[in-house]
């Protein structure tokens, strides 16, 4: 742990104190984000805070290089120059997005292109695990590999610029999800199944390090936000650990009786609140017969805050979720008994109950069942008030009528 510790620390730092100078430049070149109707910040404040993290995720590889415990991560394998070219790519799609509009498809081409930069360098799915099914596992050729590693990369990128609609939401989504990740990358490696080479742990330790450094600066309320240049470098970064722990692993854990565990699954678990986000986007939109990138305010944290949750209390609903379900993911494979997931229901059972009928949720709908009233009381007066005026009118043209 102690390599993980210092790379984490050097990510963590760098990116913190590199997030001042980047808000001071982004406010000089105009890099500023305005209250709109879809967004909840009520004051102008700078974007483009991506920058200080791509650096953080820079100096962190940087020490890494230097550490011997990392040298067959690095020495054996071309995998660290995909993920670092595909990172470049994608923070600079991401930071012409928030310096000047990119269009969808510009942006979605961008991914693909940082996508394929892993793909070309080795960074790929191998392995494809079909539950329950009677075979164990599928192996994807070289050409179902790539296409598999450009749809994680694209779908994770959008997935986490679709949940960064809060101050705190993506970079406290990505540090819980990143430390699941670590935690069972770590458990594959002492149980045999994934080898030293694999850049997994590293780019999860990473990952929660330059979000930890990030976080004080967007913590609410935020004082730079990170802009689709942090949110799609870091949906790659989660695509990575997906790639190299899921895709990697062809066998499950040995003596997991209680419970079926593959590990393919237990990535989508752990990113399940930004991936359900993305799915529901997508049928709303569909239904609506409206193109994908139309932005609206349907997405998971704005119906929280419409049910009477503040910003700081829907952020935590919505972090708590994030971490009950990377712990369904991994305690049963350190337990080894499916019943260890009864106290997680149950404590999924009473956050959907804080979660709906929180006391402020309640206020909120008693406001609104009394403001109903009141608009449903004034509508018969205003309606007669209406036919009274009418006949007022009608009245005056009878007169001119027989004036004239």
């Amino acid at each position: 742990m102690r390599g993980y510790l210092i790379v984490a620390f050097v990510g963590a730092l760098v990116t913190f104190l590199a997030t001042f100078g980047i808000r001071r430049i982004a406010t000089r070149i105009g890099a500023m984000s305005l209250p709109g109707p879809r967004s909840v910040h009520e004051y102008v404040t700078p974007t483009l805070g991506g920058a200080g993290m791509f650096l953080g995720f820079l100096a962190a590889i940087a020490t890494a290089t230097q550490i011997e415990q990392f040298d067959e991560m690095f020495s054996s394998s071309s995998e660290p120059l995909g993920l670092m070219l595909a990172a470049g790519v994608m923070f600079v799609v991401g930071a012409l997005d928030d310096l000047r509009e990119v269009s969808p498809p510009a942006k979605v081409a961008g991914q693909v292109l940082s996508a394929s930069c892993l793909s070309l360098l080795g960074v790929t799915m191998l392995f494809f695990r079909v539950p329950f099914a009677s075979y164990e596992y599928v192996v994807l050729s070289p050409n179902w590999a790539a296409l598999v590693t450009v749809l994680t990369v694209v779908l994770l990128a959008n997935a986490l610029n679709l949940i960064d609609g809060l101050d705190g939401l993506a970079a406290g989504i990505v540090i819980i999800s990143g430390i699941a990740f670590f935690l069972y990358s770590d458990r594959l490696f002492k149980a045999g199944l994934l080898d030293g080479s694999n850049i997994a742990p590293l780019v999860a330790a990473i990952t929660v390090a330059i979000c930890a450094g990030f976080l004080p600066h967007n913590w609410h309320p935020a004082k730079i936000f990170m802009g689709d240049a942090g949110a799609m470098f870091l949906g790659l970064l989660l695509a990575v650990s997906t790639i190299t722990v899921g895709g990697r692993t062809a066998d499950q854990f040995s003596g997991q009786t209680y419970f079926f565990f593959a590990p393919l699954l237990i990535p989508i678990v752990i990113l399940a609140v930004p991936l359900a986000d993305t799915g529901f986007s997508f049928l709303r939109r569909v239904m609506k017969r409206q193109s994908f990138s139309t932005p609206d305010r349907e997405h998971l944290h704005h119906r929280l805050m419409r049910l009477g949750h503040g910003p700081r209390r829907t952020v935590a609903v919505l972090w708590l979720w994030t971490a009950l379900l990377s712990a369904a993911a991994l305690v049963p494979t350190y337990t080894n008994r499916g019943t260890a997931l009864v106290p997680l229901a149950v404590a999924g059972l009473a956050l959907l109950l804080f979660t709906y009928f929180h006391p402020g949720v309640r206020t909120r709908r008693e406001e609104e069942a009394a403001a109903a009233e009141a608009r449903a009381a004034e509508l018969p007066a205003a309606s007669s008030s209406g036919d009274e005026e009418v006949r007022v009118v009608d009245l005056e043209e009878r007169r001119r009528a027989r004036s004239g």
